[in-house]
């Protein structure tokens, strides 16, 4: 998927656990660990919301756009196997 989901940054720099969000925001721990690994199809507008709301933060900090060649980019430090 071309949108990447940076939740787990932004918990860490809040030092913030995803069940202390889940809990503030009225959100299963479940549904808020599939938006966290990227799983996640769809985010509902009062969803991205409660969560800004929670981490003082804008919805440009918590999404990324990457592009295709971004998402094939090989990781750093990987060696491209011969």
């Amino acid at each position: 998927m071309a949108i990447a989901v940076k939740l787990d940054d932004l918990l860490h720099d809040r030092r913030m656990t995803l069940t202390e969000l889940a809990d503030r925001i009225g959100m299963t721990l479940a549904n808020l660990s599939i938006l966290k690994t990227g799983k996640a199809r769809a985010i509902r507008f009062s969803t991205l919301e409660a969560i800004c709301d929670a981490l003082s933060c804008q919805p440009g900090d918590l999404l990324r756009f990457e592009s295709k060649a971004e998402r094939e980019r090989p990781e750093a430090g990987k060696r491209s196997a011969s």
